[in-house]
């Protein structure tokens, strides 16, 4: 079968460039079902990964954590789905990726599909839904219904895959007023469609702009890229007492700045329930499932921006290419192969 990989640059050491590679059919046993992929969507976690972890020997590592298709075979303990179920999951960092024709997933890890996406529009979603859940209502403990009024949600760095997702989720979960940072005209308006209250500039200090809405400061606030240089901003903004989330990987932080206001402080990696085999690894299919019922009652839109035709290691360092640039709003997608 065709997938996407890499492997260990024997004179450097280091990652060598993605390939194209044929693998052998695996087979699913166990929990696993076996996904034909249609459609992937590229994730920044996928190039952290490809320049960290350097396979050992002539070992290739397939990329991807995202992907939508159609299941072909179960293995003997799976209860969940059946062949020709059309499905959609993020996949497992201990495990190769989902940028293979034929993919192995733990079941507890799958969803069905939503039924009113393309596949490709439904690859957008999976990792950055499951990040942004998790991260508000499991690490945060952001109240869900008429429980949050009156709360104030701070999202930073809202325009891309999580945060287009986690504002709607916020919209339709909570009753939080949702402030969204932008850095353009076109991040704003692309904000304003999925339903938040209000966007202010990232150029500029935090603290003024959530004022200036006549907001004093901000309940939760979550970072989701570029924490260290908005650090000192949240610290000024974040309501005495309130909850600060985050997903990326800053360098250094002076944490005592949340001292006075007793700050709690929630990490999020998508991967730690699949990681570490938690007991509760099934609340990531249920997640999705909820998902999929939200998209398909019309309340959650994909986050697709931008799709490529076909999946090949090409188009993925294409894809990688317009993320390093910061200016890509929501998720580029892989489809076909």
């Amino acid at each position: 079968m065709r997938a996407i990989a890499y492997r260990r640059n024997v004179e450097t050491g280091e990652s060598n460039k993605l390939e194209n590679i044929k693998q052998p059919l695996p087979k699913p046993e166990g929990y696993d079902i076996l996904i034909e992929v249609k459609a992937v969507s590229v994730n920044p976690v996928d190039k952290k990964v490809w320049k960290k972890i350097v396979p050992q020997g002539d070992e290739y590592k397939v990329l991807g954590y995202d992907a939508a298709g159609v299941v072909v075979a179960v293995g003997d303990k799976v209860t969940m789905f059946k062949p020709e179920d059309e499905v959609w999951c993020a996949g497992d960092i201990t495990r190769p990726g989902s940028f293979e024709k034929f993919h192995l997933a733990d079941q507890r890890l799958v969803a069905h599909k939503p039924t009113t996406l393309s596949f490709a529009q439904a690859a957008a979603l999976p990792l950055t839904s499951l990040t942004a859940w998790e991260l508000l209502f499991d690490r945060m403990h952001v109240p869900q219904g008429d429980d949050s009024k009156g709360k104030t949600v701070l999202v930073i760095g809202a325009a891309g895959g999580v945060g287009s997702v986690m504002v709607q989720l916020l919209k339709h979960k909570t009753a939080c007023t949702v402030i969204a940072t932008a850095g353009s005209e076109a991040s704003k308006q692309w904000l304003l469609n999925f339903g938040v209250d209000h966007v202010i500039d990232y150029n500029q200090p935090l603290s003024e702009g959530v004022k200036a809405l006549g907001i004093p400061y901000a309940d939760y606030v979550v970072s989701l890229t570029h924490t260290d240089q908005h650090f000192e901003e949240i610290a000024k903004v974040i309501a005495p007492e309130g909850h600060f989330g985050l997903i990326d990987d800053p360098e250094l932080l002076d944490i005592r700045l949340l001292k006075q206001k007793s700050i709690q402080i929630n990490w999020e990696y998508m991967f730690t329930r699949s990681l570490f085999q938690l007991p509760n690894m099934i609340k990531q299919h249920n997640i999705l499932q909820e998902v999929a019922q939200l998209v398909d009652e019309g309340k959650i839109k994909t986050t697709m921006s931008e799709c490529l035709y076909p999946i090949c290691a090409e188009n993925v360092h294409r894809a990688f290419e317009h993320i390093k640039q910061h200016t890509v709003r929501g998720k580029i997608v892989l489809e076909g192969w």
